[in-house]
């Protein structure tokens, strides 16, 4: 291949690159402001400027949109943890990593949308995405444990852990948690303490 041509071939994959994050960008004000279940194509086409028929060269339906943004949101939750576990070492790893993963999970409902996607099958490459981020969610949660999840009863474990970070984002958000009479580091020291090693 002529340098020419490489040159046009690497421009070409740049500005895709950009025309799906300005898309992504979209989908993320859409779903902020009328929340991530009813997003579709073509608001998210307007609130990016584009023509409805346009984001189809990038997502294939609403489905493959929203597994993207849940990719995005669970790879930032990941980083997250694993920051927030790293700053705290010691003791303090798991509960530092929960609170981490609750703060976003408090700011993104996409995650919780996911699995009306996912059950579709309408996205298959979407759904392998997801599926790759939210097993690097579970080994950077089970890392945060100290515990590693070499066995059945350790994986369990992790998966726990992270039912009860949704579950506790659900309530939270929904106001429930406080109504219970609970605080989310009340839960979250409660988890430390149950699966901290």
């Amino acid at each position: 291949m002529s340098e020419i041509a490489s040159n046009r071939a690497r421009r070409r994959a740049e500005e895709h690159n950009a025309t799906r994050a300005s898309i992504l960008s979209a989908a993320r004000r859409v779903g902020a402001r009328d929340g991530a279940r009813a997003l579709s194509l073509r608001g998210v086409a307007a609130e990016a400027g584009y023509a409805p028929a346009a984001l189809y060269g990038y997502f294939r339906n609403k489905d493959e949109l929203l597994l993207a943004l849940a990719a995005e949101d669970l790879a930032a939750v990941s980083r997250a943890m694993r920051e927030a576990a790293g700053n705290a070492g010691g003791k303090g790893r798991l509960g530092a990593a929960t609170a981490a993963a609750l703060a976003l999970l408090g700011e993104t409902e996409t995650i919780a949308a996911a699995p009306s996607a996912l059950s579709s099958g309408d996205a298959p490459d979407a759904a392998r995405l997801f599926n790759g981020r939210l097993i690097a969610a579970l080994k950077t949660l089970s890392d945060a444990t100290s515990n590693p999840a070499d066995s059945r009863e350790a994986q369990g474990d992790v998966v726990l852990i992270a039912s009860a970070l949704i579950g506790l984002a659900v309530l939270s958000r929904t106001g429930r948690l406080s109504a219970l009479g609970f605080t989310q580091d009340e839960i979250l020291a409660r988890l430390e303490a149950q699966f901290s090693h």
